[in-house]
């Protein structure tokens, strides 16, 4: 089990650094052969990165994303991390949170404590 990530602003990359678990940022070609959680902003107007979307294109990946993070900026009130709605939507997996810009320690407590239910389940 592990995170797979992308992050523009640092937000993401901020996250993904407080949560001290196993990780990897998406570049092209990656493929992932372990479950893991996908955390990644939301572009433009609600919008899944095209980086993400790529790397969602490969059925590995597909096969192996447990759950989903998105950070956005509540400003953007309906668009607020759509990219994680969308990527449930086409999955199947669950959203694990939606946070805004660098998150709370409420959230990265939340998805360590999901992180963990999915390693003891396996």
């Amino acid at each position: 089990m592990m995170i797979v990530y992308k992050s523009r602003t640092g937000n993401v990359a901020s996250i993904v650094s407080k949560l001290n678990l196993p990780n990897v940022e998406i570049r092209e070609g990656l493929i992932v052969d372990n479950p893991y959680f996908l955390i990644t902003y939301t572009d433009g107007l609600g919008d899944v990165p095209k980086v993400v979307e790529d790397f969602l294109k490969d059925e590995t990946n597909q096969l192996n994303l447990k759950g989903v993070i998105a950070s956005g900026n509540v400003n953007f009130g309906l668009y607020f991390c759509k990219a994680a709605d969308l990527i449930c939507e086409n999955t199947g997996v669950p959203i694990i949170r939606k946070i805004d810009l660098r998150g709370t320690k409420e959230d990265i407590e939340t998805i360590k404590k999901q992180y963990n239910l999915e390693v003891m389940s396996k």
